[in-house]
C-alpha cells in the first residue's frame, strides 16, 4: 500500500522521534549492562539477563555496579525484598560518584522483624556531604511482589518516586550556597548487606542468622539519558510535578513519612539547614 505525499513527512517525523528516543534510552540486561563486583555466587542472573538476585549470608553480603556513568536522567528498578524475618539487613539501590567528594543519590530498604514494616531511607549527598535524609514506611507489603523505585534527576531537582507516585522532591538551592549534584556522573550501585549496628531500631534488633541466606531480587531495569534538545529547554529544566503528582506527594509525606531532617528540631537546635527554610 502506498502513501500520500501529505503522510510521507509526518510518517518521517514519528521515525525520528522514534530513533531519538532510542539512542537515549537503555534496556536492562543485567549481563550487559552490570559488573558484579561483590559476593561472588551470592549474585545470580536468570532468563538470560532479564532478573537477578542479590544474597546476604553470615560471611557477606553481595552487590553489583553498573559499567556505564550517568549525568542527569531517569533510572528505573524494579526490586522484591526480603521476605519474613529481615531485621538488620540493608537493601541499597543508589547513584554515586568516586571519591572524597563524591555526590550520591540514595534508596536505602531497612529491614524488620516479621509483621513489621520496611523503613525506605533516602538521602542526598553532594560534594561529600549527605545529612539530608528523609524516611518512609510503604503503603504496600514490598516483599510480596516487584515495585518500582525511579530517580529522575535534572540540574533543578532530583525526585525521588515509588510506582510512579513521587515521595520526595529536593530541590538546587545553590542560590543559598547549598551544594547540589550536578557536575559528577554517577554510576548505579546496588547490595544487600549486614548493617544490624544501625539499621532495625537503631541497632537494638539483631540479624537472625538462622534465617539465611537473605535474598532480594531485581528485574526490568531502565536508565534513560536527557538529550541536548531537554537542556536547551528552560520550561523543561524547570518543570516539576504537575497538580496529580503533587496532590500524591503530599499524600505519601502526610501519611506514611516517618522521618525528615527538615523538621527534626533536636539535630538542628541552631536553625534549620538552608534549604529546609526555602522549601
Amino acid at each position: 500500500m502506498g502513501f500520500s505525499h501529505y503522510e510521507l513527512p509526518k510518517m518521517l517525523f514519528i521515525f525520528l522521534v522514534f530513533m531519538n528516543s532510542c539512542m537515549f534510552s537503555y534496556g536492562g540486561n543485567f549481563i550487559q549492562e552490570f559488573d558484579f563486583n561483590w559476593g561472588g555466587n551470592k549474585v545470580k542472573i536468570f532468563n538470560g539477563g532479564q532478573i537477578l538476585s542479590l544474597s546476604m549470608d553470615k560471611l557477606s553480603g553481595s552487590g553489583f555496579q553498573s559499567k556505564k556513568e550517568y549525568l542527569f536522567g531517569r533510572i528505573d528498578m524494579q526490586l522484591k525484598l526480603v521476605t519474613g524475618n529481615s531485621a538488620g539487613t540493608v537493601t541499597s539501590y543508589y547513584l554515586s560518584s568516586k571519591g572524597p567528594t563524591h555526590d550520591e543519590i540514595d534508596f536505602e530498604f531497612l529491614g524488620n522483624v516479621s509483621g513489621e514494616p520496611y523503613i525506605l531511607h533516602t538521602n542526598v549527598f553532594s560534594q561529600g556531604k549527605g545529612d539530608k535524609e528523609q524516611q518512609f514506611y510503604l503503603w504496600f507489603d514490598p516483599t510480596k511482589n516487584f515495585h518500582t523505585y525511579s530517580i529522575i534527576w535534572k540540574p533543578q531537582h532530583i525526585i525521588f518516586l515509588v510506582d510512579n507516585t513521587p515521595i520526595r522532591v529536593f530541590k538546587n538551592a545553590e542560590s543559598l550556597g547549598v551544594p547540589f549534584p550536578k557536575n559528577q556522573p554517577m554510576k548505579i550501585y546496588s547490595s544487600l548487606w549486614n548493617a544490624d549496628d544501625w539499621a532495625t531500631r537503631g541497632g537494638l534488633v539483631k540479624t537472625d542468622w538462622s534465617k539465611a541466606p537473605f535474598t532480594a531480587y531485581y528485574r526490568n531495569f531502565h536508565a534513560q539519558k536527557f538529550n541536548k534538545s531537554q537542556f536547551l529547554d528552560a520550561k523543561w529544566q524547570n518543570q516539576e510535578l504537575d497538580a496529580n503528582g503533587r496532590r500524591r506527594l503530599r499524600w505519601v509525606q502526610r501519611n506514611y513519612m516517618i522521618y525528615n531532617y527538615c523538621t527534626d528540631y533536636k539535630r538542628f537546635p541552631q536553625g534549620f539547614p538552608l534549604e529546609c527554610r526555602k522549601f
